[in-house]
This record gives structure tokens, sequence and C-alpha cells, in this order.
């Protein structure tokens, strides 16, 4: 295990003082500051008050008299909630509220594009506008540091890289079509088992370098004009009121000009939040309402401060024209150019990870094909804990296997597996025991009809994977294995027809022990949103070729994950005992042997980030270990062939850009996209680094037989490190491998470079 000792720094919570030079951007936002002036200086203490915190379950409040309207805010990342009571959680029942289902966040990330990427956060600002929203609660963009993370569906990827490229097209593309963004959970909100206690333990290099970037980047690149605050404590501070986060980080160092929400219920103080940059509470008033008048004229807070917060709330405002109340809901918000969008990101979304000659179908003779899995007619669009959408329409896999192709196969289905269905209602041990034998006699009789389907069939589509109760907000999984007996189900059918294609409906890792190798071929087709069906049944025909790539690491089982491995999670004695030795290291104290005597319990309110920087494909390729699927990965239905890498010169300083340039080839017979990836590898580096870490992709389209140079840049810059010494970025000068790819784990080209 590598040096943990920036744990006790952490715990200690030492103040941070930047050396660097480097300050955020400026913000379109501070050219309302002079406007905004006058405007506060015609405001009541309690009327500036009264914007910091809800008005209803998603509204702040503006100032009717002076004509500042509310600020609505649209919950969900991959589409527009439906229109609730002002202060409930049920729903109004209206028809015009039908969204778009857009891809779940995993599967936008496995499209690797920043161009649809924008394009999605398009399609989401024009159905928010439509309902009169003003911020939508989302792009999701924490790092998926477990693989059985509850919301992993709903984040991008493992990667910060990809993360922050996709984080700030989907900002821009909501932002320029005149809708605000609120970035979410900031920061380090990895998991939700505990999400609302839980104190996350680390290191300043990891934070710096893994689990801020996308925020960074969607806020000094893309302007961002909400940022939510997270549940959990960062090094001993709850999000809401952590004052490195929100102003030193945050406002100070990135340049961040808007406001600061927080997530519903994640408020714990009146003053620490409201110094520390908290501009809006929700979805009530405990802490910034009265009680927060009462510490003004206590003298606890100064006036000066509540204008300052007053101000990045209205400088949004300013920037986001509200929408009539009479012009809003009244079309519906689902819309053909918005379902277009889904179809293209779920399209670009697919990944095949195995294909041994069985796609695309062969539908010449008119097949038999046995369509079997709940998932083949289950809906995603909602389930489980957190935001749906009420979608107007969800093409499920079968619907798209029955629209595109007709009548040249004949389809039979069998559900074959009861699938997970989340439930509210508390059960006795009596009442659990007769469930658990109901279910066991009908998957008995669900198997049953399933292997005679199969025994019918000339191919077998077997739909599985998870579902939104299966992954779902508020908790982990306990395991990543399908779940409702899915992989004894495979094994039976596999028995009576060998001829399986396996799809996973998954936004996150499964284990795939069982199911890769009784599968002719297996494919990973996400939540994939309103269009995903018949974007599903187009690769699977061939109509169009798979161009996903896994956005995270498929590990051989969990336990090789690096949080698993090291006992980071769940926390327990392991994670504690590496704490309790720390501070037997380090103090000699009464106090240590208290501090030892509590890690000893194995806190599960503290999540320790031991592996530092080594999550994902970091740590295996690091650790050497063995994976399913690396990083990046996926098959399409041709070849493609790398060639002649070469960069604009052998040496670069600290300013300069490494041009990397290469030869692309379409080897195959149709027509694909190709995601090339551009790795470095430290040779003779000064401090730790990981064996490689992404730096520049690209998608590619090539015709068949069509070459093409592909030109990718690098940023010197982007290869610092954070130097936990002065507190600011580093250059780490040193040689440098250039690794080119198709994955983490298949890098075609290399060519080595120095830094000056």
């Amino acid at each position: 295990m590598r040096n943990l000792k920036f744990i006790i720094i952490a715990v200690m919570m030492l103040p941070i003082v930047s050396l660097s030079a480097e300050k955020g951007h400026r913000s379109a936002l501070l050219q309302y500051d002079r406007q905004i002036d006058g405007i506060i200086s015609q405001m009541t203490l309690e009327e500036k008050v009264n914007m910091l915190h809800a008005k209803f379950m998603f509204v702040s409040a503006g100032v009717e008299r002076l004509g500042i309207a509310d600020i609505k805010y649209a919950d969900g990342p991959f589409g527009i909630r439906e229109e609730m009571q002002p202060k409930g959680w049920a729903g109004l029942g209206w028809e015009t509220d039908k969204a778009t289902f857009f891809p779940t966040g995993s599967a936008l990330a496995a499209t690797w594009s920043p161009e649809l990427a924008y394009s999605y956060g398009t399609g989401m600002a024009k159905e928010a506008r439509l309902r009169g929203k003003d911020m939508i609660l989302g792009p999701a963009i924490n790092i998926q540091r477990i693989p059985t993370g509850g919301r992993t569906y709903e984040y991008l990827s493992e990667d910060p890289f990809l993360s922050s490229k996709l984080a700030v097209g989907y900002t821009k593309g909501v932002q320029d079509n005149g809708v605000a963004v609120c970035l979410k959970h900031y920061a380090l909100n990895n998991q939700e088992d505990n999400r609302g206690t839980v104190n996350v333990i680390i290191g300043e290099r990891a934070m710096h370098e893994i689990y801020l970037p996308p925020f960074r980047a969607a806020v000094e690149e893309a302007d961002a004009f909400g940022v939510m605050s997270a549940y959990n404590k960062v090094n001993g501070f709850w999000c809401a009121e952590n004052e490195i986060l929100l102003d030193k980080i945050l406002r100070q160092d990135w340049g961040f000009a808007g406001m600061v929400i927080s997530d519903w219920g994640g408020t714990h103080s009146t003053v620490r939040s409201v110094k520390a940059g908290l501009n809006v509470e929700m979805p009530d008033q405990k802490y910034l309402g009265q009680a927060l008048i009462d510490s003004i004229k206590a003298g606890l807070v100064s006036e000066e401060t509540i204008n300052q917060r007053v101000r990045e709330i209205l400088r949004v405002r300013m920037a986001i024209k509200p929408v009539p109340e009479d012009m809003a809901n009244k079309e519906m918000t689902s819309q053909p150019a918005q379902q277009k969008i889904a179809y293209e990101v779920a399209c670009k979304s697919i990944v095949l990870l195995k294909n041994e000659g069985a796609l695309p179908l062969k539908l010449e003779n008119k097949p038999v094909i046995a369509v079997i899995g709940a998932n083949a007619t289950q809906i995603m669009a909602t389930g489980g804990l957190g935001a749906g959408v009420k979608t107007l329409y969800e093409i499920t896999p079968l619907d798209g296997l029955k629209n595109r192709i007709g009548d040249k196969a004949e389809i039979l289905f069998a559900q074959g597996y009861e699938p997970v269905k989340f439930s509210w209602v508390r059960k006795t041990p009596e009442q659990l025991e007769k469930e658990n034998q109901e279910k066991e006699l009908a998957a008995q009789k669900l198997a049953k009809e399933a292997i005679e389907v199969a025994k019918k069939a000339s191919i077998v589509l077997f739909i599985g994977g998870d579902n939104r109760a299966v992954e779902t907000e508020g908790s982990d999984r306990k395991d990543i294995f399908l779940p409702s007996g899915q992989d004894e189900l495979i094994k039976k059918i596999a028995e009576v027809n060998p001829n399986i294609v396996t799809v996973l409906t998954s936004g996150a890792p499964n284990d795939l022990n069982v199911v890769k190798p009784l599968s002719k071929a297996l494919l990973i087709s996400w939540f994939n949103g309103s269009e995903g069906g018949n974007a599903l049944a187009d690769v699977l025909i061939g109509k169009i070729s798979p161009s996903g790539r896994l956005p995270f690491t498929l590990p051989v089982k969990l336990e090789d994950s690096p949080a698993y491995a090291l006992g980071n999670y769940p926390q327990g004695k392991k994670s504690a005992d590496v704490f309790a030795n720390l501070v037997s290291e380090t103090e000699s104290t009464d106090k240590s042997q208290e501090k030892k005597d509590e890690a000893a319990k194995g806190d599960p309110n503290t999540a320790y980030y031991s592996e530092e920087s080594l999550i994902g494909y970091r740590w295996f390729d690091t650790k050497n270990k063995p994976v399913m699927y690396p990083f990046g990965y996926g098959l399409t239905y041709t070849t493609f062939n790398y060639s002649k890498l070469k960069t604009d010169k052998d040496k670069y300083g600290k300013s300069d850009i490494i041009h990397v340039a290469f030869e692309l080839k379409n080897t195959g017979k149709m027509a694909a996209d190709e995601v090339v990836q551009v790795y470095v590898h430290r040779v003779n580096p000064s401090v730790e680094w990981p064996a490689k870490e992404l730096k520049a992709f690209s998608r590619v389209s090539l015709a068949s037989g069509e070459s093409k140079t592909v030109k990718l840049e690098i940023p010197i810059e982007n290869l610092r490190y954070w130097n936990e010494t002065k507190h600011a970025w580093d250059d780490d000068l040193c040689k440098i491998e250039l690794l080119v790819g198709a994955s983490a784990g298949d890098i075609k080209l290399k060519k080595e470079i120095t830094l000056k």
C-alpha cells in the first residue's frame, strides 16, 4: 500500500493556502454586478433572506415587488421530472409534462463524445424551457469510485478526463439554450450507503487530480452557473458548510460566480453555511430562514455576507430569462427533436464486448428468435428512489426488435425471471419467508417456460442485467452479480440452445463470469432512454455498427476493485485498522489510544480513500491485476489499423502543447466509428504516478477502406500533479511515453518524448 500519512493531514484539516499564480476564469455572470447593486440597495433584509431558502419543493423565491422572478428547478439529469405538488413529492397528474427519457449518465459516457454531450444538454434545456424551468439539477458528475455505487448509472465515468470533457459538453449545451446547470454532487459523493452521514477522508492530491476535475472543467471551461453541495462530509466538514470546497476552491481558485444550492435536506447549520458560500437551502428554511435573520441581528453574520449570497443568486437570475407563467406547460414536453437526440446517444453508447460471429443477426432465412428475459420489456425511466422521468414513451428491447425485424423473423418471448421490484413496505420475517417461497415457485415456472421457448429457436437473445430498483439512489448494491437468478437461468438455456446473444441493460458493472463463456456475443445497452430499444435493434441487425466504449473497468470480481481490495468499502475493520496503525505511528498520547479504540470498531460513517489516485483502470494497471474488460473497451463490426505515430517535436516545455498524429484505417467491410485513446506513462518521474492516464481521445468515423490522419493535442499543463507541500499544481519534468490505442488494455502505438 502506498504512503497513507495524508490521512492524518486530512483529519487535522490543515488550512490550504494556494501558491499557484493561476486563478479561475472570469465568469460572464460578473457583467450584471452593477445592475445588481441597484437591486440590492432597494431590498429589505427579509427579502434578501427570503431568497436564501426554498419557497416550494423545487422553487426558491425572487422579489415580486422588484420584478425579480422565482427560480424554478428541474429535477433529474437525464429527463425533466413531472410537475409535482408545491410542497410534496406527488405528481399533479398532468399530460403535458411527459418528457423525453434521455440515456442515463453511464450511457452518455459510453459514447465518448463531447459533441453528443452538447446535443444532450441542448435537448434537456429545450424541454426545461417548455416547462418554465430555470435550472436543471444536473449534470451528475461524481467519479464512479465503486462498482456497486447506487448512482453509478447516473454518473459519467471512473476517469476524471473523460468525465470532464462530457461535463463541459453537457453544461454548454444546456446554458447555450437559456437554462442554468447545477453541477452535482459537490463533492466526493461517491457512495449512497450512509451518504448523509459519511465523512470522506482524502488527501489533497487525489482530491484535486481525480475527484474535482469534472467540476473544475465545467466551471472554468463552460462557466457553469450552479453547483449543488453534496450530503456527505469531506475531511470532517459537511459539504454545505465546507469553506475549503465552497469558498477557497470553488470561488477563489476556479472563479465560480454563480449560486450553490444544498442537496435536499443537506444543510446542517446557519452561520457556517452562509459564510462558507451556500446560497440556497433546499427544500425548506430550517437554517437559512428565521434562524438566519436572528443570526444577523445577533451580529453572527454580517449583512455584507448576505448581500454577497444574494448577489450570486441574482447573477444567475439575470443571465437566465424567466419563462412567463402563461407560456410554460402549454406544449407536450417530449418532442421529436429531443427524441432524435436520445436515439443518437443510445446508438453510439451500446458496447459490444464479445462477438463470435453471432452478430449482426442473420435474417435471410426467417429465423426463429427467442427473446428471453424480463428486461426485454422492463421500463427503465422510473424505479427505485431518486428522480425518474414520466416519459411520453419508452421503446423496450422487445419493442425495438419487433419494430425493426417485422416479418423477417419469428420472435418468441419468455420472461424467464422475475425482476426485482422496489418496495417501501417493511415486512415481517414470516411475510418474507412466504414471499421467498412464492418467488421460488414462480422462478421455476418462468425458467421452464424460457427453456421451452429456447428449444424452438435458432438463436436466443437473453436480455438481462439490472433495473432501476436494483441500481437506486439512497443505497449501494451489496454485490455485482446479476439479480433474479439470471446466471442459473442462462446455464439452463445453454444446455438446450448454446447459440446465445446476451444483452445486459445495466447502468453499472455486472459480474460476467457466467454469462461471458456461455454467450456467442455479449453487449451492454445501459438504461438507454426513450429510444433505447430501437437503437439496440439497429445494432443487433447490423443497420449500424456498435461504437460505444466502456466508461469504467469491468473487474473479474468485485473484490479486485480498489476500495474493496483495500477494505475501504464497505467501511469496516480492515480500513479502521489502517487508520489505527497510522495514529499509533504519529501520536503517543492518551488521545491516540481513544482514536485507535474508536477506529477499531470499524466506523461505517468514515470513508478512507487510501487508494488515493489509484481508482478504476489506474489501480488495475498499476497493480497488474487482470480485468474482465478494460476501461475504454468496445468492439465494432469492422477492424481498424493504427500506424505512423508522430509528434511535432521530441522535447516540450511547460507551456507547450503536444501535437499527436497517426494514421487510422478501417480495414473491414462496414462503416463504423473508432474511439481512439491516448494515455501517458511517466518513464522516470520524481513523484508517484499511476501506470497510465487518459489524456486525449476522439471518436472517428470511417467508411470501409477509408484512412484518416487523426490529430490530437495534449497541453503540457494537463500533465501536472498537485503538490501537497506547496498546495498547488506543479510540474514533474520527465520522460513521457505516449500510448495510443483502442482501450486502456489495447495499446497499438508508442512514442517517447521528454518534458524539459
